[in-house]
């Protein structure tokens, strides 16, 4: 019960600010699965794009984070194919910086970060995170058709 409770406040306060291009809310009643969205960052080749994400919230959040995933495709070092995301508030410690202070709101912001900046030392996808180093112009590329063809 606290475990919604606490669900439903957060997905007030999302709704009810300004969140900077995160909106998130429940898939069913019981809100175990959520549906988000993020809109590409300025100036990064997902500008102008749409990004939906799953949100899986275990029955122990906020002990335990939740599982984020795409169901936009989308071409970065840190997503891989299926949608999973290589960021660190998604894991528990000691591998990963889960705290249960942290809730839906930082998470968006912090993958909407990743957008903007991602992480080729710590890639998903190791053949872009290469191209995102070495070949910059072909990566932006490739990411803008990407965020063209799904993210509208």
């Amino acid at each position: 019960m606290q475990r919604q409770a606490r669900l439903g406040r957060e997905l007030s306060k999302i709704a009810s600010t300004d969140s900077k291009g995160i909106c998130a809310f429940g898939k069913n009643d019981n809100l175990t699965v959520l549906e988000a969205q993020i809109t590409g960052p300025e100036n990064t080749p997902y500008e102008n794009g749409i990004f939906k994400l799953e949100i899986i919230v275990p029955k122990r959040y906020p002990f335990v984070p939740p599982c984020v995933k795409f169901t936009t495709k989308i071409y970065h070092p840190n997503i891989d194919d299926s949608g999973r995301i290589c960021l660190d508030l998604l894991k528990m410690p000691p591998k990963g910086s889960w705290k249960p202070t942290l809730g839906i709101e930082a998470l968006l912001i912090a993958i909407r970060m990743l957008l903007e900046t991602p992480n080729p030392d710590d890639p998903l996808m190791v053949e872009i995170a290469d191209e995102y180093r070495r070949n910059n112009k072909d990566f932006v590329k490739k990411a803008k058709e990407y965020t063209e063809k799904y993210a509208q």
